[in-house]
């Protein structure tokens, strides 16, 4: 039986290629920034779930970065929220 490939994702904080699961997708839809979407079209970002990346995320602001926009400080709140809820 032929095994499915797992798609493999790149964390904008430490560059590494994970497996999709094992990260936070962040979605910048034209109305709103989504913590953890599933399935959202719009302009995606992955974060591992790891706690070093999370509070480097947060304290370089990485989605601003990313996204070329400013970003609310409420996001960053749910990203910490989301990473204590994966584990």
């Amino acid at each position: 039986m032929k095994k499915n490939k797992e798609p493999l994702r790149m964390c904008i904080v430490c560059r590494q290629m994970k497996p999709k699961i094992e990260l936070i997708r962040i979605v910048k839809t034209p109305d709103e920034i989504i913590v953890n979407a599933n399935k959202v079209n719009g302009r995606g970002m992955y974060v591992c779930k790891d706690s070093k990346c999370i509070e480097s995320c947060c304290k370089k602001k990485l989605i601003n970065k990313t996204l070329s926009c400013p970003v609310e400080d409420s996001v960053y709140d749910l990203l910490k929220e989301s990473a204590n809820n994966a584990k």
